[in-house]
């Protein structure tokens, strides 16, 4: 068979660009491309509360410590300066990132989002 017999479709758009594989979808009476079809479905949930917590390090110390504590007691944590804080949400280990300060107020920076299974 020549080259000729096939109907090759045409991989270049006007501008000269590969084509893109997201095709208009229509949602109601409206047409929107796939990643805006993606937020819409997850819409529902935009308003779900979750807890978020950024663990510095842990401690074990029994209870004798603990009430011996005061103001500027000082606690030695299990991380070294530097190493990547873990970051939660609603108790399961999303991310690891780092301590950063904004405004006069401590935040975080992630670094590292943990899929599932490569949580150790």
């Amino acid at each position: 068979m020549a080259d000729d017999d096939f109907d090759l479709p045409d991989l270049e758009n006007d501008g000269g660009e590969p084509p893109v594989n997201s095709a208009p979808v229509v949602v109601g009476d409206s047409m929107v491309d796939e990643k805006e079809k993606a937020a819409v479905d997850l819409a529902p949930v935009f308003e779900v509360p979750v807890n978020i917590s950024a663990v510095l390090g842990k401690a074990h110390i029994d209870v004798n410590t603990l009430l011996k504590l005061t103001e500027g007691s000082v606690v030695e944590l299990d991380r070294k300066i530097g190493e990547a804080i873990d970051i939660y949400v609603n108790n399961r280990l999303v991310a690891r990132g780092e301590v950063v300060v904004v405004d006069d107020r401590l935040g975080v920076t992630m670094t590292e989002i943990i899929k599932d299974g490569d949580s150790v």
